[in-house]
């Protein structure tokens, strides 16, 4: 295994010396990645299905990609992985997919901590008489009530949007729970795994849910989008691409196909998990222990932090006040300050952090939060470091006066 100094060598950006820390935002790519990409391009950077061997090669990095996300997430013979530009695109095929089959007086129940990518295109479908009911958020204790949920279940209902994680808030929430409430309704459920993905491994299988979506492009891979879901759930779904395709496969989702160059990537970051874990083949146990390895070290970055942040009255933090539960998305808000400047302050350090209501602005509206101004936003990867965690503190502190 190797040390996370020896992780962090393998990302060219963390030599500037730079302490990214929103990594909530887009995380950094190691070579692996980048390498991948570039060979790519410079020896397969052909059309698919062909028949050459520059073709035959794009083909099989594209599948293989495939294969690799489903592995990704747990959900070999269970269903497929659709890949995308990004979540918020491949959700909104997803519902405008649904929008097709139901009918008017249907329902979905959006959660109020959702990021606007699994909020806006369900709550868009009112065009076609489709009513949504708001899973309310609590402002004093941040989370949604399971018996609140409850109650808003009916016979209409098809479908159930949540976030594993907020992207502004920072808690990890009972999946497996409350799909299976949901289940027990009949009501399918899309999770929005982004905020969660950078941190844990992704195991769909043990969540039991029918979809469930996340970014590469902040898992350290390609600017991508990864949808899985069940089969069952897939055939619920009319296909997107063109009419004379075949149905029953990935393509069938991925309008115009997915990026080759960024599958490549894909593959390129199996081959960082694969250093991480200290193997050449990456099965589904060697993924698991590289997520434990990483989580490990970002366990420590985010417990510095928060060992600096907790008691001081300058500060808000808004979701849970300590590191247990959650992931290292940390959202501020201070007092004396409007979000805006004191990110700019603070970014000016040679320091990346964020500001603003992170594609929340429902749970900003709803917290009581200018959704123009909204949060600061501090936001960890495994390869931050605690010395970084310090500066961080140093140079926030400094800004604070």
């Amino acid at each position: 295994m190797p040390t996370q100094a020896e992780a962090r060598a393998q990302f060219p950006a963390l030599e500037s010396g730079f302490a990214f820390f929103e990594n909530a935002g887009g995380s950094q790519v190691p070579h692996q990645v980048i390498d991948a990409i570039s060979r790519y391009m410079r020896e397969s950077y052909v059309q698919l299905g062909a028949r050459y061997p520059q073709s035959d090669v794009a083909t099989q990095a594209v599948e293989e990609a495939h294969r690799w996300m489903n592995l990704y997430m747990n959900g070999e013979a269970l269903g497929m992985t659709v890949l995308g530009p990004s979540t918020s695109q491949l959700l909104s095929m997803l519902a405008d997919g649904y929008s097709r089959v139901w009918q008017p007086g249907d329902e979905v129940i959006i959660c109020q901590t959702a990021h606007e990518a699994n909020a806006g295109p369900w709550a868009k479908l009112d065009r076609f008489g489709i009513k949504t009911r708001s899973w309310r958020v609590d402002p004093q204790t941040f989370q949604c009530d399971l018996d609140q949920l409850e109650k808003l279940f009916t016979p209409q209902t098809k479908l159930l949007a949540f976030p594993h994680v907020s992207n502004l808030l920072g808690e990890i929430v009972d999946v497996k729970g409350i799909c299976a409430l949901a289940r027990s309704k009949n009501v399918k459920t899309v999770v929005d795994g982004v905020a969660y993905a950078p941190h844990h491994a992704i195991d769909v299988k043990e969540w039991n849910c029918d979809f469930y979506a996340f970014s590469t492009y902040k898992t350290f891979g390609p600017h991508m989008g990864a949808l899985f879901g069940r089969f069952d759930a897939w055939e619920e779904v009319p296909p997107a691409n063109h009419f004379f395709l075949p149905d029953n496969n990935a393509y069938a989702y991925e309008l115009g196909g997915a990026s080759h160059e960024g599958c490549a990537g894909l593959l390129g970051l199996r081959d960082y998990f694969g250093f991480i874990a200290g193997v050449e083949t990456v099965d589904r146990t060697a993924l698991e222990q590289a997520w434990m390895t990483m989580a490990g070290w970002e366990k420590a970055t985010v417990e510095r932090i928060f060992g600096h942040l907790t008691g001081d009255p300058r500060f808000r933090i808004i979701g849970p006040s300590t590191p247990e539960g959650r992931v290292g998305t940390i959202s501020l808000v201070a007092p004396r300050w409007v979000s805006s400047k004191l990110a700019k302050r603070v970014n000016g350090e040679r320091i990346g952090i964020r500001s603003g209501n992170m594609y929340a602005y429902r749970l900003c509206k709803a917290l009581g939060i200018d959704p123009d101004e909204g949060v600061v936003r501090i936001s960890t990867a495994h390869y931050n470091t605690v010395e970084e965690a310090d500066y961080l503190w140093e140079r926030l502190n400094a800004a604070l006066g």
